[in-house]
């Protein structure tokens, strides 16, 4: 593999040799004469180290042979060399030399802003390729900040806390900028009220009303958000009024509810009124 990168470097100087000779003026016979040299050297130096690499091609590689035990003693070694890496018997001195002595050469690779491709190649010829989270410094850098921040804010509309929407995503594998490892909860509630998406009383304790659906309870239950009934309220296209005791919007529990509610969704009603709790309630 080092002979095979070798000649390829020199081979590179090679053409590059040529193509300044080939470009020079004939008449600047100095300059001429000193690339025709560098030329000549170039040549020289790969046509050695392509017939070293052709000879070391031909001739057999050698396998040492091992006799039984000692090949067991290595293979007892290498099943016990991940428990012993973990523990404080070896050194980091003794961890950075066995590692040398195992590994050829490391190719790192920022494919993303947020992470990097890494390619081992072993001592035996064997390829190992992995992608490598490592810190960046906003969130815009991470590859995906606008997925991810879609997801916060679907469920935190769907009631759940910071924590939980945190931990959640975590386990999906979502992170944060300066954590590789977890979606922290301040990046969730930095993110939330980025958007003014606060925290309110009946989110962190949903209320539970008998006979009547509240605002975000209404709203999961037709698959939508929040904002689109506070919206619709605002303009007047769902007229009701807040309760005196709760201080909540209470629509009646009922199926007549969610078909007018969907029906409205789906454009065929243009308005609906829902009375009050009070007026529900009070005797005719």
């Amino acid at each position: 593999m080092a002979q095979r990168q070798q000649l390829q470097r020199l081979q590179y100087q090679l053409e590059l040799a040529e193509r300044q000779f080939n470009q020079v003026d004939p008449a600047n016979r100095l300059v001429a004469a000193e690339l025709e040299s560098r030329w000549e050297q170039a040549l020289r130096e790969f046509k050695t180290a392509q017939e070293a690499y052709e000879s070391a091609r031909t001739q057999p590689t050698q396998v040492p042979k091992l006799s039984a035990q000692l090949r067991r003693a290595f293979e007892a070694i290498g099943q016990k060399l991940p428990e012993v890496w973990n523990q404080e018997v070896l050194s980091q001195t003794q961890k950075k030399a066995l590692l040398r002595c195992l590994i050829d050469k490391v190719i790192v690779h920022r494919s993303q802003r947020d992470t990097v491709e890494t390619r081992i190649v072993w001592k035996g010829g064997d390829v190992t390729t992995m992608e490598l989270p490592i810190h960046v410094g906003s969130w815009n850098e991470l590859s995906n900040s606008a997925e991810l921040e879609q997801h916060i804010l679907d469920l935190h509309h769907q009631g759940l806390d910071d924590e939980t929407i945190a931990q959640r995503l975590t386990a999906q594998g979502y992170r944060s900028p300066l954590d590789t490892t977890q979606l922290l909860t301040n990046t969730v509630k930095c993110l939330r009220l980025k958007h003014k998406a606060f925290i309110t009383r009946s989110q962190s304790h949903p209320r539970r009303i008998p006979g009547y659906l509240t605002v975000p309870q209404v709203a999961a239950t037709l698959a939508c958000s929040p904002h689109w009934f506070y919206d619709r309220m605002k303009k007047g296209v769902i007229r009701i009024k807040r309760d005196q005791a709760t201080s909540l919007y209470l629509f009646p529990d009922t199926p007549e509810t969610l078909e007018q509610l969907r029906a409205l969704q789906a454009g065929h009603l243009n308005q609906l009124s829902f009375p009050s709790r009070s007026e529900q309630e009070s005797p005719t």
